[in-house]
């Protein structure tokens, strides 16, 4: 058995140092480039189909309409028909369900300035819309193609 003496094959520790020092300069470079909203537009699509399917399913959990007042700013959930239109609760139950159009991010479609009320069945019943026609949500911003969130006028179905 030969046991050698010589020179190791690893990294030295400033070569190690260099290296990281180097990467940390280049991520720098790097993450001031990205272009974050084209993430906001996605990510604030993904929420506003997932608060009109919640919207639907409580409707449908709890037996009573529920309505989706959509603006170009803000989006929120009531109760219609209630003394003051009371305001749903987002999950924990503390805060109002109003979510809000981030900043560089725009807001079209058919169903903009119109409150869409989901029926005790999960229907919409007041898309103010030709008969058969869907309405949409049209989220754009950054370097996003624009996301259109439909709502099927005879199920509710939103995708």
């Amino acid at each position: 058995m030969r046991i050698l003496y010589g020179r190791s094959n690893g990294f030295t520790l400033t070569e190690l140092v260099v290296v990281i020092v180097i990467a940390t300069i280049l991520s720098a470079f790097a993450i001031a480039r990205i272009n974050t909203k084209g993430f906001e537009a996605e990510g604030f699509s993904n929420q506003l189909a997932a608060t009109m399917r919640y919207a639907q399913k409580i409707a449908i959990a709890q037996h009573r309409s529920v309505a989706v007042a959509i603006t170009t700013s803000t989006v929120s959930l009531t109760y219609p028909g209630l003394a003051g239109t009371p305001a749903l609760r987002k999950p924990p139950g503390t805060d109002a369900y109003t979510i809000n159009v981030p900043a560089n991010v725009t807001l079209g479609g058919t169903l903009v300035g119109d409150t869409v009320t989901f029926s005790p069945l999960g229907k919409p019943t007041t898309i103010v819309l030709p008969p058969n026609t869907n309405g949409t949500l049209i989220v754009s911003g950054g370097d996003l193609s624009p996301v259109t969130i439909t709502v099927e006028a005879e199920t509710g179905y939103v995708h």
